[in-house]
């Protein structure tokens, strides 16, 4: 670690729980964020301010006006720009050290499956089921630790799949494909603007957690925030010994896994359902 890495990152070496050691490995980590829209800007300005050394950020969809009201990765300026291009130069202008590469494409089949493995921690904070669930496939593929969030309306929610531990259950353990669940959009139902920091900077906190290999992550856990009336409950739960794509007998762990037809944007984190 370079004298200028000490300073920038006194504050988190003087953490005992996280020291020069855990700093370090932060450095050489490698985040994959899929989605740069309310969920992915906190969550990837954290992780730049805090020296995660590779970033990947991946969004298809391009900086709206609408998006202004939560989605702090962008600017006025920037609007109409693709937004993983945006997220590069708002990333760059706080830590020009680190490595950002902006994909500007819709992620599915093998390119997801390719991108996941080169990771070293990957962030879900897309906005829809079809998406996650390819996500999720993909880790368990490549025994990827996975941190996903969402949030719509008033209602947030956030665990972490850690997919390199046997007994972790996986996205599809908590949140079955095969269930029939009402997706729905910020643009149609909508979101409040701070309620997608909060789960986008708890994203970012477990993913630096794992990096530097400290504390408990959320594995097993659901946390579930009602930001109208600011309380949070805890679910907890357990892998699934009958899950298609992580269980013994599992069929689904295959790379090249597609979303089904018209799904598969990335730009916001949206499909939440903290019932």
């Amino acid at each position: 670690m370079t004298d200028e890495q000490l300073l920038r990152y006194s504050r988190h070496i003087l953490l005992d729980a996280l020291g020069i050691e855990g700093q370090s490995r932060i450095l050489a980590s490698h985040a994959l964020v899929i989605g740069a829209g309310g969920l992915g800007s906190p969550a990837a300005l954290y992780l730049a301010s805090a020296g995660v050394g590779k970033m990947t950020l991946v969004d298809d969809d391009t900086v709206d006006f609408t998006n202004l009201q939560r989605q702090v990765l962008h600017t006025q300026a920037r609007v109409g720009m693709a937004k993983a291009e945006s997220g590069r130069q708002a990333l760059g202008a706080i830590n020009s050290e680190i490595e950002i590469i902006p994909l500007q494409q819709r992620l599915s089949g093998v390119a997801l499956d390719a991108l996941v493995a080169t990771a070293d921690i990957v962030l879900d904070c897309s906005d829809n089921f079809a998406t996650r669930h390819a996500i999720n496939r993909a880790c368990v593929h490549h025994k990827k630790p996975l941190v996903s969030g969402a949030a719509i309306r008033f209602d947030g929610q956030i665990s972490v799949y850690d997919l390199r531990r046997d007994d972790s259950p996986c996205y599809h353990c908590l949140f079955p494909e095969s269930d029939e669940v009402e997706e729905v959009r910020c643009a149609v139902m909508g979101v409040f603007a701070p309620l997608t920091g909060i789960i986008g900077t708890m994203q970012a906190a477990e993913a630096l957690k794992l990096a530097a290999g400290i504390g408990e992550s959320l594995t097993g856990r659901l946390l579930l925030l009602d930001a109208l009336d600011m309380e949070w409950r805890t679910v907890k739960f357990r892998k699934d010994a009958g899950c298609a794509v992580c269980g013994p007998t599992a069929a689904g762990q295959v790379p090249g896994y597609l979303p089904r037809s018209g799904e598969g944007r990335e730009s916001e984190g949206a499909a939440c359902r903290p019932d």
